[in-house]
């Protein structure tokens, strides 16, 4: 059994607009109780599904078996990448993986530096949890073997657990590969050019982000997300209309859904 940290209970609450989060420091039983252990799951309830264990920098598509709430709209799957985070968009495009992500610690890791990496996740049904295990750094291997997870619940709820952090995360190099922890959401539209028949244009607008400052992630903190309300919560359009949760909602017929303006 690993030793604890000796480190005081500390909660630090952060208010995103879309997420407001907790960090819990290592000294913290909430936190700890945040980490899955999936190895003393029962059998039945595993589902575990192990990819990605000998390559660098690739990903793969993973299909939630619920509607998984995202920046107030509803997500049936994600991609799964080595490099440390979960691209939740639709389109496989190098501007929007960098811009709509879900990141418990992105970074230039590489599966197959070592035989004991491995990227694996499961679903039972009301959260699915990714785990990458003991990765290393392309770029700095003697830095050690990183773990951690994330994991998406059905409310919406987002939790990155760590339990190994060899270094301090503000120490690796953002030089081959960008260095994250948090949310990203973006959209793309296509302009269609009157200049040029047939030819449209690609816009990307990051609408909103979560940073967590990497000085507060080490080995055994927690980081849990909790979604606010959003215009996706309404079901019917009284309550969509004169809703007062700080986002402009409008019904829409064609859809039958409330959506944010």
């Amino acid at each position: 059994m690993e030793d604890e940290p000796s480190n005081s209970t500390q909660i630090v609450d952060m208010d995103h607009v879309y997420y407001t989060s907790k960090i819990y420091a290592p000294g913290d039983a909430a936190g700890k109780e945040l980490w899955v252990n999936i190895s003393k799951m029962e059998a039945d309830q595993q589902k575990v599904h192990g990819f990605l264990s000998s390559t660098h920098r690739q990903a793969e598509r993973v299909n939630l078996s619920f509607d998984f709430p995202f920046y107030g709209h509803l997500l049936k799957e994600i991609t799964v990448a080595t490099g440390g985070f979960i691209y939740t968009g639709n389109i496989i495009h190098r501007m929007l993986t960098a811009t709509q992500y879900v990141a418990p610690l992105m970074a230039n890791f590489d599966p197959s530096l070592s035989k004991n990496s491995s990227v694996f996740y499961f679903d039972n049904g009301t959260a699915v949890v990714v785990q990458w295990n003991r990765l290393h750094l392309q770029d700095n291997i003697s830095a050690g073997a990183f773990t951690f997870q994330a994991a998406l619940h059905s409310d919406g709820r987002i939790v990155f657990a760590y339990k190994q952090i060899p270094i301090s995360i503000s120490d690796i190099s953002s030089e081959n590969h960008p260095v994250k922890v948090g949310l990203s959401d973006a959209f793309m539209v296509l302009h269609e050019l009157e200049q040029i028949p047939n030819v449209r244009r690609r816009t990307i607008y990051e609408y909103h982000k979560v940073d967590i400052p990497l000085s507060k992630i080490s080995r055994l903190t927690a980081v849990e997300m909790l979604p606010l309300p959003t215009c996706l919560q309404f079901s019917s359009c009284g309550p969509c209309v004169t809703s007062q949760i700080g986002f402009n909602c409008s019904w829409c017929n064609c859809l039958i859904s409330c959506h944010c303006e």
